[in-house]
C-alpha cells in the first residue's frame, strides 16, 4: 500500500522563494500536545493536511549573502492560529535571533489566538511583543510581511512592531476578521479597507510586494544595514560660495533659483543612491507626499533619509502634521537601526489650515526638533533650495549642516516678511539680504558648517549639480559619524553672542 505524500509547508515553500537556495535551516524542536481528545485529533488532523507540526516554523538562512533568522506562519495549520506551544516557539526564535544578533524577518498570516486554548494562547503574545521589543533595543533590524490574512491578537502584537513593513497583494490585514464582525454586528464590514493596498495608501505598510519583488526588497534592505560609514578625521576647510554670493542682488538671485521648476529636488537627489528602499508614511494610518522617508546607501554609506519632496508638494500641498510626523518615525528608524540620518531641507513652508492647527501642526515641528537634538546617531541636514519656516527648522538640527550655494532659511518667504514690515512685498529683495538668508551669510553665521559652489546653478546643471551633492553627501556622513551628539546643539547656542 502507498505511503500518503506528506505535504510542504506553505510557509517553508515561501522561504524557498525568498532564501538563497539551501540555505534554510530550522531552530524548531517538536512540540508539547495533548495526548488525546478532540482537540488532540484536531491538531493531528492539521499536521496531516499541511506538513507542519505546528501553526509556526523558525529557523535561520541566508537571503543575497546575508545571515537572518525567520519567524514563518503556517496558515494551512489552524488558520496559523497561536497556541501555547506555537507562543513557545516563536518566543525561542526572537530570543535566539537576539542573542545571535541577526536580522530578524516575520512573515505571519494568522486568524489570531487558537480558540481551543483561550485565555492562556491569549496572553503569550504578551511575552512575544516584548521579546520582540528587546531585539529592536539592541540595535537589530525586524522586518514584516504580512501574508493573507493576518488578523486578531497576531496583528495587534508581533506583526505590527516591523521597523519595515510591507504585505502581500490583496492581503487582508485587520485587527478584527470580516465575518467576526458581521456575526457580531449584524452588518458587513466596508468593503477593502482591510486590503494590503488601501492600508499602503494610508501609510500603514509601506509596500505591496509579491514574492520575487519582495526578495529584492529584502535584499535592498540588508544591503543598506550593512553599509556602515567610515570614522574618518574631517579634512579640509569648508567650501564657501564666490564672494559676490553675499551681497544683496545675488542673495536675491539664489531665491529665485531655488524656484525655477528645473532645479533638483529631493527625488533627483534619491535616483543617485546605489541602494533605495522607499517607505510610505507614519506606520500608523497617516501619509503626506509632500515629505519622503527612505532607506538609502551612498558609497559605502547606509542612512535613513527624511527629505521635502518639493515637486510632490507642488502637486498635493506642503508638508502638513502627517508628514513631521513621518520625519519623526525616520528619526526613530536611525536610532533602532543605528544608522545615520540625513535631513534634506527644500520647502517652501509648511501647511497653513486650520486641519494642520487641529492635528498640531507647531507641536509636531516642536517635536521633530527635540528628537533630532538629542538623536543617538549621526546626522546630516542638507539645505539643497528653500528652506522656509518651521517645516525647515524641523530638519535642520544636525552634527553637520551643509548647503548648497543657492538655498537659503528664512522665518517666512521673504514677500512675506516684507508683507509685515512694509505692508506689502516690494521691499522683499532688500530684507532678503538683510535677515542674512542666503547660503554665504549662513556659513559665516555659523549655521551651516560647509557650503558647496555651483559654479552653475543647479537647474542649468541638474546631472552635475546631483552628482555634486551626492559626492559631498557621502563625505559629510563620514564627517558626522567622528563627532559627538553632545555637541549638535553648540552652533545654536553660539548664535548671536
Amino acid at each position: 500500500m502507498d505511503q500518503p505524500i506528506t505535504p510542504i509547508p506553505a510557509a517553508l515553500r515561501l522561504a524557498e522563494q525568498l532564501l538563497d537556495p539551501g540555505t534554510f535551516r530550522s531552530w524548531d524542536t517538536p512540540p508539547e500536545q495533548p495526548a488525546s481528545g478532540p482537540y488532540a485529533e484536531a491538531l493531528a488532523r492539521a499536521r496531516a493536511r499541511s506538513g507542519a507540526d505546528e501553526a509556526a516554523l523558525t529557523g535561520e538562512g541566508r537571503l543575497a549573502g546575508h545571515r537572518v533568522a525567520v519567524l514563518l506562519s503556517e496558515f494551512g495549520f489552524l488558520a496559523g492560529s497561536i497556541g501555547t506551544a506555537t507562543a513557545d516557539r516563536l518566543l525561542r526564535g526572537v530570543e535566539r535571533a537576539t542573542a545571535e544578533r541577526l536580522p530578524l524577518l516575520a512573515f505571519p498570516a494568522s486568524g489570531g489566538t487558537r480558540m481551543q486554548e483561550g485565555t492562556p494562547a491569549f496572553v503569550r503574545m504578551v511575552a512575544i511583543a516584548g521579546a520582540v521589543t528587546a531585539h529592536k533595543a539592541a540595535g537589530l533590524p525586524y522586518l514584516v510581511h504580512h501574508r493573507h490574512p493576518t488578523t486578531g491578537g497576531v496583528l495587534a502584537s508581533w506583526a505590527s512592531l516591523g521597523q519595515l513593513t510591507t504585505a502581500e497583494p490583496g492581503a487582508l490585514v485587520g485587527f478584527l476578521g470580516p465575518r467576526v464582525y458581521e456575526a457580531l454586528y449584524g452588518e458587513p464590514f466596508p468593503a477593502g479597507v482591510q486590503r494590503a493596498e488601501h492600508l499602503r495608501r494610508h501609510g500603514t505598510v509601506d509596500a505591496v510586494l509579491p514574492p520575487d519583488r519582495l526578495r529584492r526588497r529584502l535584499a535592498d534592505t540588508l544591503d543598506v544595514l550593512a553599509a556602515r560609514p567610515t570614522v574618518t578625521e574631517a579634512t579640509g576647510d569648508a567650501e564657501s560660495p564666490v564672494e559676490a554670493a553675499d551681497s544683496a542682488e545675488a542673495t536675491w538671485r539664489s531665491v529665485l533659483l531655488t524656484r525655477e521648476p528645473g532645479r533638483p529636488g529631493l527625488a533627483e537627489l534619491l535616483q543617485e543612491a546605489d541602494t533605495l528602499v522607499p517607505l510610505s508614511g507614519t506606520g500608523t494610518g497617516e501619509r503626506d507626499d509632500a515629505l519622503r522617508l527612505t532607506l538609502a546607501r551612498f558609497g559605502r554609506t547606509g542612512c535613513v533619509v527624511v527629505g521635502h519632496d518639493r515637486a510632490a508638494a507642488a502637486l498635493h500641498g506642503p508638508v502638513g502634521p502627517a508628514g513631521l510626523r513621518t520625519a519623526r518615525r525616520g528619526m526613530r528608524l536611525a536610532a533602532e537601526l543605528r544608522l545615520p540620518l540625513l535631513t534634506v531641507i527644500d520647502t517652501h513652508g509648511a501647511e497653513l489650515s486650520a486641519r494642520a492647527e487641529e492635528r498640531a501642526l507647531a507641536g509636531e515641528i516642536a517635536r521633530c526638533i527635540a528628537e533630532l537634538s538629542t538623536l543617538p546617531v549621526p546626522v546630516v541636514s542638507l539645505l539643497l533650495g528653500e528652506g522656509t519656516g518651521g517645516a525647515a527648522l524641523a530638519l535642520l538640527p544636525a552634527d553637520r549642516t551643509v548647503a548648497a550655494e543657492h538655498a537659503w532659511l528664512s522665518p517666512l518667504p521673504p514677500e512675506g516678511a516684507s508683507v509685515i514690515l512694509h505692508r506689502n512685498p516690494d521691499h522683499a529683495a532688500e530684507l532678503a539680504h538683510q535677515q542674512r538668508i542666503g547660503a554665504a551669510a549662513l556659513l559665516a553665521d555659523g549655521v551651516v558648517d560647509r557650503v558647496l559652489p555651483e559654479p552653475v546653478p543647479g537647474s542649468e546643471d541638474p546631472d552635475g549639480f546631483v552628482r555634486r551633492v551626492v559626492g559631498l553627501l557621502e563625505e559629510e556622513l563620514a564627517r558626522a559619524a567622528a563627532l559627538s551628539p553632545d555637541a549638535r546643539l553648540d552652533r545654536f547656542r553660539r548664535l548671536g553672542r
